[in-house]
């Protein structure tokens, strides 16, 4: 077992680290008041690569393993989650569902805009109806011929308004259940895609979350990925690698706030000493330490495993779980530390926790992840 990460990883983090520190700590604090996406900031991110890093080069990517992509996720959600959700959806979901299961034609025609940053795309799976039941899509995408007409509702989808490009599950046979069920590269602008209100979030305020409406939208037969009924598989095998990204996010905003707590523990005194100084503050920094080195460790062992090709389902759904358990508890402890102080703005760690929490529902929610992981214990 070697622990011990390669020059490039430690480049690639530290790249991540500084960007996050130079770019997104600067007005992270005024977005997320103002529910604010990060346009700049994202630009910045695309032309570093930070949009494809596991894209073919030859199609713009970055040619990185999945290690390099969760370094850089925690070191990006130590400071901002709502910015490094926008890069966990483009790499995870978009990006590599278009490079494992995208036809040539689809790959040169999206994939070298989004793995360059040029475009932005966004995964459409979630319904009013479907969240965690992603065999009930009640978006259906009738086939006639050399296009399909697509009708339906998707909710809840990261980049819902600044995306250029949308990867839409959609039914369509509705008595083959889940082998009827099919995925499409939809584009902005077409007739009768509308894009709906902003949604008001907890947390993650400066990511754009929308409903998408679709009216009679024609959608080419050529922008079908893979063969018919495939869809349903896509979104699953698209949604575990997602899992890592999320994972990923959960341990940098938990690793962010303990950091946080860490350091103003060594600079807030009471009864005379510094708070790191007492023993109830000490031992909290100790527990949330090791629940983030046991995070970390279930993040880079799923990472190990897609980027080895064993079956990673199981490892990932244990990442996020355990991951973003500790974020939230992280954070939790981390405002406590401050005190006071935790519950104001300006010290950032009320925002981490409010950002930790979506990491316990959004791409499956740890509920869904067990079932997963129990799934898998009891399969042999």
């Amino acid at each position: 077992m070697d622990f011990t990460l390669s020059e490039e990883h430690l480049m690639i983090r530290d790249a991540a680290r500084d960007f996050a520190k130079a770019e997104l700590l600067p007005g992270v604090i005024e977005r997320d008041n103002k529910q604010e996406f990060p346009t700049e900031q994202v630009k910045k991110m695309g032309e570093l690569g930070f949009l494809g890093m596991m894209v073919d080069p030859k199609y713009g990517g970055g040619g990185m393993d999945t290690i390099s992509y969760v370094l850089a996720m925690e070191e990006l959600s130590k400071i901002d989650a709502s910015a490094s959700v926008i890069v966990s959806v483009n790499n995870s979901l978009v990006c590599y569902g278009l490079q494992a299961y995208g036809s040539e034609e689809q790959k040169q025609k999206y994939l070298t805009k989004l793995a360059t940053g040029e475009s932005i795309g966004a995964f459409c799976l979630s319904e009013p109806e479907a969240g965690s039941d992603a065999t009930s899509q009640k978006t259906t995408a009738i086939d006639k011929g050399d296009h399909y007409i697509l009708n339906g509702t998707k909710n809840w989808i990261t980049n819902g308004g600044s995306a250029d490009y949308y990867l839409v599950i959609a039914q369509t046979d509705r008595e083959k259940g889940h082998r009827g069920i099919n995925a499409f590269i939809v584009e902005k602008g077409w007739d009768g895609f509308e894009v709906g209100p902003k949604e008001d979030k907890l947390g993650i305020r400066g990511s754009d979350t929308h409903t998408l409406n679709f009216n009679d939208v024609k959608v080419p037969k050529e922008n079908r990925i893979g063969e018919d009924g495939f869809g349903f598989k896509f979104a699953m095998k698209t949604l575990s690698g997602g899992r890592i990204g999320i994972a990923a996010q959960a341990l940098g905003i938990a690793a962010g706030a303990y950091e946080l707590a860490r350091d103003y523990s060594k600079i807030r005194k009471a009864f005379g000493t510094e708070i790191c100084n007492h023993q109830a503050i000490a031992f909290k920094l100790a527990d949330m330490h090791t629940k983030i080195e046991a995070s970390r460790h279930l993040v880079m062992k799923a990472a190990w495993d897609k980027d080895q090709g064993n079956n990673y389902d199981m490892s990932s759904a244990m990442a996020k779980l355990y991951a973003s358990q500790t974020a939230m508890e992280v954070t939790v402890e981390a405002v406590q530390v401050h005190g006071g102080n935790g519950f104001v703005k300006e010290y950032h760690v009320e925002r981490l926790m409010r950002d930790a929490k979506i990491t316990q529902i959004y791409e499956g929610t740890s509920e869904i992840q067990k079932i997963v992981i129990s799934r898998g214990l009891l399969r042999d």
